[in-house]
């Protein structure tokens, strides 16, 4: 018998009630994973909200989507550059004019494996910098929106997160000492996963259980990622990986978080993606998430350090 909770082929779209009314922001959504979740949130009907930082990629997704869903579809960009805390303000500011609610917001954008270690503007190192403290400040400035929309949070993660060193590195944040692609982009992607649990905490301390918070990952999907930031050598294990079993497709891909956007009565401590062999691909659903991941001291000191880092309060 299946111990998953939605039968033995997991979650998929097919649950997705008629999304009109329904709003949808969605970093990260010019191929892959992203531009999967929203096709297929635009085909039950939904409002999507792109935020990319490369418009001409964004018009060319969103004509590729009209054309597969027809003119109707109400879909459109905003111009975001992840690991530019301006670019965010900026883009947050644009969402708060021009948009009326959130029903969700999908973190989706990363970058992976960069080869050399590059720093952002303010001086973090690129990959904490964009897939974590970029999406921490999006986050917490639009969660006044999310709260009057009763929306959700979705931090689209990764298994990295138990690839690396499994801890916040705080004595070398940025890791001025020993860089190694992979150690980097694990605790980019460590990061993303605790903030949301320690977020948990902090909106049932509040008393602000309205905002819904979750963390999944896409499993191991035939994406641009690597070969978007990852080495040559990278790009080649990827490459050989896609032609096996190994690997989905990017709608699959998208799945979890749309799972998590959508789906009624989903338990937010859980850790959701692919269950089948080594969680990288298989049925959607609720799967074993190591400790460390949701190490109290550790997340408390990274959110404290968020906080401080960017400037930005969460309003709670």
């Amino acid at each position: 018998m299946s111990t998953n909770q939605f039968g033995e082929q997991g979650w998929t779209p097919d649950r997705i009630k008629d999304l009109n009314g329904k709003t949808f922001l969605i970093t990260g959504t010019t191929s892959g994973t992203g531009f999967e979740a929203a096709r297929i949130l635009l085909s039950k009907g939904a409002k999507v909200v792109m935020l990319n930082r490369n418009p001409l990629k964004a018009k060319h997704a969103i004509d590729t989507l009209t054309t597969d869903l027809g003119k109707h579809i109400d879909v459109s960009n905003i111009v975001m550059d992840l690991s530019v805390q301006a670019s965010v303000k900026k883009a947050t500011e644009e969402v708060i004019q021009t948009v009326s609610q959130i029903d969700a917001l999908i973190c989706n954008a990363a970058i992976a494996q960069v080869p050399k270690r590059v720093l952002t503007k303010e001086g973090w190192e690129s990959q904490m910098g964009t897939n974590y403290f970029g999406h921490f400040t999006l986050q917490a400035l639009l969660f006044p929106m999310l709260e009057k929309s009763k929306g959700r949070i979705v931090a689209v993660g990764s298994m990295g997160y138990d690839m690396g060193l499994k801890t916040i590195k705080f004595e070398d944040i940025n890791w001025d000492k020993d860089y190694t692609p992979n150690d980097a982009y694990s605790q980019s992607k460590l990061a993303q996963i605790m903030s949301i649990y320690e977020l948990q905490d902090r909106l049932k301390a509040a008393g602000k259980t309205d905002v819904k918070a979750y963390a999944c990952h896409p499993g191991s999907s035939r994406t641009a990622l690597i070969s978007t930031s990852g080495s040559f050598m990278m790009r080649m294990i990827f490459g050989l990986m896609k032609l096996t079993p190994l690997t989905q497709p990017a709608e699959n891909g998208a799945y979890p978080s749309l799972m998590c956007a959508t789906e009624q009565d989903l338990d937010q401590t859980a850790f959701y993606g692919p269950t089948g062999r080594s969680n990288w691909v298989g049925p959607v659903g609720a799967h074993h998430l190591e400790p460390h991941a949701k190490d109290k001291a550790v997340s408390k000191k990274l959110w404290e350090l968020s906080e401080s880092e960017t400037g930005v309060q969460w309003n709670l």
